[in-house]
């Protein structure tokens, strides 16, 4: 189904599908294609009003009956770690981080295979082939980067991680990364977290953001343990607070109809 503001892009609602989630609730999503010219200036506006990437379109959790899915970012100046991050830091102190343009390689997709059949073997992702990979990889109309991470030691190290960004104005977004499932306990998902926190830091970038926390999810619990977090909740950012405040259920009467919610979308001035 289409819906269109006064002025373009289109934006499209995808049909319910159960949801990944949370067990016994069906996601919808809203999303817009990016495209042309102002494709950069639209994924940064959007980006800020919880819209997340996806090649080349852009979406947000629009369900009938549920609000859980809320876009997250640390604010960069206010993060300190917490003990438990610092010890992160210093198990992996001996990698080093390459970042390239968004090209898949062989080896990339090896590890990703890898990551997927230990760690999501029933997710979406599971059949995914190397053609498919190559697509979530490059077919990008924005300013988005590969950082690969490796040890220090010597050339011909194995790759240990690998995450997929997006460079925003305001900030850096993980669009997706992925680890070597024999080092789970070197917990590289946060180790990746913490080190764009530093470039983000460095480049004086305000944010970085992190895709969908869902409270009551176990895969998103993580991202609720770094400090200076905010979500997007009706429409503004705010504060996580505490995650456990943000469990309660959502009467679908108290969800805005799909127009209104593409109404209140802000685009990008020409």
């Amino acid at each position: 189904m289409r819906h269109t503001p006064s002025s373009a892009p289109q934006f499209y609602v995808t049909a319910p599908q159960p949801c990944p989630y949370l067990h016994g609730r069906a996601e919808r999503k809203l999303f817009t294609a990016l495209t042309g010219e102002r494709a950069r200036d639209l994924n940064n506006a959007l980006s800020r009003q919880g819209f997340r990437r996806s090649q080349n379109v852009v979406y947000r959790p629009s369900c009938e009956s549920c609000v859980a899915c809320m876009s997250a970012r640390i604010r960069v100046r206010d993060f300190q770690p917490s003990r438990s991050q610092r010890r992160v830091m210093r198990r992996n102190a001996g990698l080093q981080r390459l970042g390239t343009s968004a090209w898949a390689t062989e080896e990339q997709f090896d590890l990703f295979r890898r990551y997927l059949d230990h760690r999501h073997a029933d997710g979406g992702m599971a059949d995914m082939d190397i053609f498919e990979f190559a697509a979530m990889i490059e077919e990008t109309p924005v300013r988005t980067r590969v950082f690969e991470y490796r040890a220090r030691t010597e050339e011909g190290e194995p790759l240990a991680a690998v995450c997929l960004t997006d460079i925003l104005d305001d900030g850096l977004s993980l669009v997706y990364s992925f680890y070597d499932p024999a080092r789970i306990a070197d917990s590289l998902g946060t180790w990746m977290i913490l080190d764009h926190i530093q470039m983000a830091r460095e480049a004086g970038l305000p944010y970085v953001y992190l895709g969908y926390w869902v409270p009551g999810s176990r895969k998103m619990a993580y991202k609720a343990s770094f400090g200076a977090l905010e979500i997007h909740k009706g429409g503004v950012w705010q504060d996580i607070g505490r995650p456990e405040d943000h469990e309660g259920e959502t009467h679908p009467l108290s969800i805005d109809p799909i127009v209104e919610q593409v109404a209140r979308i802000h685009l990008p001035q020409d």
